[in-house]
């Protein structure tokens, strides 16, 4: 098992290294394997983690967010844009260090969406263009974006070392100087997306990932499925595919973030 996970890790690397070296589009590709197909197991448990009687209003909510967010990028995709990547920095920063101080969530939270920029912000301001922001990052906003990356990232590898924690300095030093595509790929699998997936694994009882696979099976089916289609949808409006990548992505982790903890049982994980 732990020479299966080092090539695992081999592998993911070797992609990933490759993807940092090749245009664009293929960076993009790696960010939509990674995150798509890898970073989606922990989300797709979150109907396991609901009470069987609170499941149907569950899938309400659910599917619900999921279309007003569908509806809300393809209305005003400059605005979504801001409010995804606002959302997704307050969730890194309750899930990924949930005992942490507050500096240091915070600095976990924000640093996941600006560190990429930090020694790529030609290449992130790019980014952020083709997912859906009308006009070009003003040059003083992308500065202020990359020093806060920057302190971020170098606060969070000191208190890396000084723990010992192998994984929150590599996920940053992934998200640092990787290209953003890639970085954040990296960075969020490291530092949330397999952790989470971990922690749920053991929540259901799970002894294995291939268990954990098995019972989740229908829903990451259906989640994919979704994500292909909003791909498809947007196609003929996109832009280089980012926006259909953006879009699909809040579809899906909007709901995970918003209407999840509300119905998942409080307790101890």
């Amino acid at each position: 098992m732990t020479r299966l996970k080092q090539g695992g890790w081999a592998g993911l690397w070797g992609a990933a290294f490759v993807a940092s070296l090749s245009p664009l589009s293929v960076q993009l590709g790696f960010a939509v394997m990674a995150i798509g197909f890898i970073g989606m197991a922990h989300g797709a448990s979150d109907l396991e983690v609901v009470r069987r009687e609170r499941r149907l209003p569950f899938l309400m909510a659910y599917g619900l967010v999921i279309v007003l967010c569908l509806f809300w990028w393809h209305d005003n995709s400059a605005l979504a844009l801001p409010g995804f990547l606002l959302a997704s920095a307050i969730h890194f920063a309750l899930e990924d260090a949930p005992r942490g101080h507050l500096i240091e969530r915070l600095a976990r939270g924000i640093g996941m969406i600006t560190i990429p920029a930090t020694l790529h912000l030609n290449a992130f301001s790019t980014i952020l263009y083709q997912a859906g922001l009308t006009t070009a990052i003003p040059d003083s906003v992308a500065a202020g974006i990359a020093l806060t990356g920057g302190i971020c990232a170098a606060g969070l590898i000191v208190t890396g070392i000084l723990r010992h924690d192998i994984s929150l300095m590599t996920g940053m030093l992934a998200l640092l100087l990787l290209p953003p595509f890639v970085g954040f790929s990296m960075g969020f699998l490291i530092l949330h997306a397999l952790p989470q997936t971990r922690l749920r694994r053991d929540q259901l009882g799970c002894r294995s990932y291939n268990s954990y696979l098995y019972t989740t099976w229908p829903i990451l089916t259906v989640a994919i499925l979704l994500a292909a289609a909003t791909a498809v949808m947007m196609h003929p409006a996109d832009r280089a595919g980012t926006q259909s990548l953006f879009a699909a992505l809040a579809a899906l982790a909007i709901p995970h973030m918003l209407i999840t903890p509300w119905f998942e049982p409080r307790q101890p994980i």
